[in-house]
């Protein structure tokens, strides 16, 4: 079962007062058939915990690598995934749509 909005948020604030680094990731927009909507959050802190989702398998994971670095640089940024031909089988949605993903820091 995924966590509602309410929980990721509350873990994220949780996070952040107990001393973390944490950042948000958002599905900030999608195309075709995307496995989570637009609003979605993941939050994820500096020992690459996680709560929530905004995607699932691969790009999940690739979320959280990302989210470690915007942690690290402090610098927010948009992630896009998706299915080109030469990458069908690595980082992306076998479904066929895109996602664009913002992850910023939580300050």
């Amino acid at each position: 079962m995924l966590a509602t909005d309410d929980e990721i948020l509350r873990q994220a604030e949780a996070w952040k007062r107990g001393g973390r680094n944490v950042a948000i990731a958002t599905v900030v927009e999608t195309w075709g058939s995307a496995p989570r909507p637009v609003g979605s959050h993941l939050v994820i802190d500096g020992e690459g915990n996680f709560l929530g989702s905004v995607s699932g398998g691969c790009v999940e994971g690739a979320v959280v690598t990302e989210a470690l670095d915007v942690i690290e640089s402090a610098k927010p940024r948009i992630l896009e995934f998706g299915v080109a031909d030469e990458t069908a089988w690595q980082v992306g949605l076998s479904c066929g749509g895109r996602i664009k993903v913002y992850v910023e820091p939580l300050e």
